[in-house]
């Protein structure tokens, strides 16, 4: 099955970013601020799949919900959203062909932005 929306995931990340919890980093920053395997790992330990889950804009339901694979495009580090996440993510969905998360990563970073109103993103059906 295709990866899809994780709407959870952007309901996350749009409160996370009205709360003010964000890196206003660039793109080339994230490869330096995104989680490590081991920190994702630690994460995990600490706090499951479920909490897991929500710093990632894709996922893939044909993949078992307790395990890494499932879940792709990720945003943050686990405390913020990092805008260099979101545009990364929104580069590599729109290269794969993943265009409600392409579109869902670019509306998160007007909201980063100061671009859009708050109520500019919102969660299409597939």
């Amino acid at each position: 099955m295709a990866i899809q929306l994780n709407k959870k995931a952007l309901e996350h990340a749009r409160s996370l970013v009205k709360r003010g919890r964000v890196s206003k980093d660039e793109r080339d920053d994230w490869s330096d601020d995104a989680p490590t395997s081991t920190e994702e790992n630690e994460y995990l330990d600490a706090h499951g799949f479920d909490k897991y889950s929500l710093w990632f804009l894709g996922e893939d339901p044909s993949e078992n919900a307790e395990t890494k694979g499932r879940y792709s495009f990720p945003y943050g580090d686990f405390s913020r959203v990092h805008r260099g996440g979101v545009i990364s993510a929104e580069s590599r969905a729109a290269q794969n062909d993943h265009s409600s998360i392409a579109k869902a990563a670019r509306e998160l970073l007007e909201l980063i932005d100061g671009d859009a109103p708050d109520s500019a993103i919102h969660v299409k059906r597939d």
